[in-house]
């Protein structure tokens, strides 16, 4: 019975886990959504020059922009295609404009 019991505290313990685990994507306060709808204007293979559309702008607006300022350079953002140039001149095309802290 004491076995049962450690199973079944195992299969919640392992249920939970993967309820965390698909939970949204977050960095810097920014969502899934806020870095889905940037990223056509970061990409490495085909940077978009036009201005970023509204809710990427309203995602940079609520996002930890010094956060973000430390994956400058970063090899990760490489990897997932985002050009850091692009990524770092994306608030300043914004209206209004919004600051980027980054030194």
């Amino acid at each position: 019975m004491e076995m049962g019991k450690k199973l079944v505290v195992l299969l919640v313990v392992v249920m939970m886990m993967g309820i965390e685990s698909s939970r949204a994507l977050s960095l810097c306060k920014m969502s899934d959504a806020g870095l889905e709808a940037c990223k056509p204007y970061v990409t490495q293979d085909a940077p978009n020059t036009a201005a970023p559309s509204a809710q990427c702008c309203k995602a940079l607006a609520g996002a930890d922009l010094q956060c973000l300022c430390g994956y400058k350079g970063s090899p990760m953002l490489k990897a997932f295609g985002i050009d850091p140039d692009l990524a770092l001149a994306l608030p300043a095309k914004c209206n209004p404009p919004i600051a980027v802290p980054c030194s």
